[in-house]
Order: structure tokens, then C-alpha cells, then sequence
């Protein structure tokens, strides 16, 4: 592609990543999936945005965030910089993403939010950690794939069905919020967040350019 360079591309446990550059903006390709870039960062920081004003008032002040996926890191950039959240989570299971915001070009949009004390990264599994782990938090805010209908690897569907939201349902605190990035609406996702029990589901659009809007859809987990 006229105008793109590869910047780095490694082979891991889930496939090939690759970080390019095309001319200002940096692209993370996913075996050959595009997952996001630069460009904009609306949706994404709607993301965070959308999920800390669903929460309940007297919860909003020092709430605790996971957020899932690292990806460009202007979600993680954007929750560093609202100082009512309280602990700042990051589940990442690429090295590679990692490194290239510790040590790479991507340092320049995430490197206040790392050196945040309130900021914790985690090299693992999101699936995995939503399943297993003890830990709760007030938020969710998912964006590992390009939508519930649209997944990176086919393990992250289990993510958008039953079992999944009911792992998200507990590592949720009583009133807490679950919030999924989506390149495009998904009228049938809506649906299975209400028959996992979450309350106040809703959706809400960034329009783009061209085609379909990003969208973030929310849930409540009841008290």
C-alpha cells in the first residue's frame, strides 16, 4: 500500500501482529485483520466516557476500570486523564502491543497514562482473566475485537454469548458497568445482554465518515 510501512511484525501464541505506519497514523493488523488506528479515537474514548456516566453517582468518584484490550491506547490515554477513576487495569494479551507502547511509537499516545500510578497492565488472556480471576471492578470496557459479530479469534466468541457475559456479570461490583466497543451495531447482542441480566442496555453511536457508525453497547449489572 502506496504511503505504508511495516514498523514491526512477530509471530505470537494467536497469530501474527503487525504494527504500520501509513503516512501520520499507526495501524495494528491482527492476521491480517485490521484492528484499529490513529485516526480518530472518538469511539474509544466514548468507550470510557459512556461507562463512567452509567455508573451510579455516589460510585463515580475513584471507581475502578478494567479495560480490555490496550490496542492504540486512547482508551487507556483517556481514563489516565479523568482523575475520578481509581484503579486503572489493562488486560493486553499480545506482547508485541505491549511493547510498543512501553518501548515503541505508541509510547507517545500512552506514556503519561503508564507511568500513572493508578495504571496496571496485565500481559493475559481477557477471556481467561474474566473467567478465573477474583477481582472486581466497577467497569468493564471491552475492545479486543471489531465487534460481538466480528471477532479477532474465534475463542473470543465465547465473550458475546451466555458464558461470557456472565463471567463479565462477576467481576462486576453491584451497579457496575459493562461497556463493548463495536465497529457496527448488533441488535442480537443487545438482546443477549438483557438475557444475561444486565439492566439499562442501550447503545450508543460515533458516526463515521462513510458506512455503518462505531458503537459502544452498555449494560448495567443490578444491585
Amino acid at each position: 500500500m502506496p504511503g505504508t510501512v511495516t514498523l514491526d511484525r512477530r509471530e505470537g501464541p494467536y497469530g501474527e501482529v503487525v504494527l504500520r505506519r501509513r503516512e501520520e497514523h499507526y495501524e495494528i493488523i491482527a492476521n491480517g485483520t485490521f484492528l484499529m488506528d490513529t485516526s480518530d479515537g472518538r469511539s474509544e474514548r466514548l468507550l470510557v466516557d459512556a461507562a463512567q456516566a452509567a455508573l451510579p453517582e455516589r460510585s463515580r468518584a475513584g471507581a475502578s476500570v478494567l479495560v480490555g484490550g490496550l490496542g492504540v491506547g486512547f482508551s487507556l490515554a483517556h481514563a489516565a486523564a479523568d482523575p475520578r477513576w481509581g484503579l486503572i487495569t489493562v488486560v493486553e494479551r499480545e506482547e508485541a502491543i505491549i511493547d510498543w507502547h512501553r518501548r515503541g511509537p505508541l509510547a507517545s499516545i500512552s506514556g503519561a497514562a503508564l507511568a500513572d500510578s493508578r495504571t496496571v497492565i496485565l500481559h493475559t488472556d481477557l477471556v481467561e482473566h474474566l473467567r478465573t480471576s477474583p477481582d472486581t471492578y466497577d467497569a468493564l470496557c471491552l475492545d479486543i475485537d471489531n465487534g460481538p459479530d466480528w471477532t479477532v479469534t474465534e475463542d473470543n466468541e465465547s465473550l458475546y454469548a451466555a458464558e461470557g457475559l456472565a463471567a463479565c456479570a462477576a467481576r462486576l461490583n453491584p451497579g457496575g458497568v459493562l461497556a463493548v466497543w463495536s465497529a457496527r451495531p448488533s441488535v442480537d447482542f443487545e438482546g443477549s445482554f438483557r438475557n444475561a441480566g444486565f439492566s439499562g442496555v442501550r447503545t450508543e453511536e460515533i458516526p463515521v465518515a462513510r458506512g455503518v457508525p462505531d458503537v459502544v453497547h452498555l449494560g448495567i449489572r443490578p444491585e
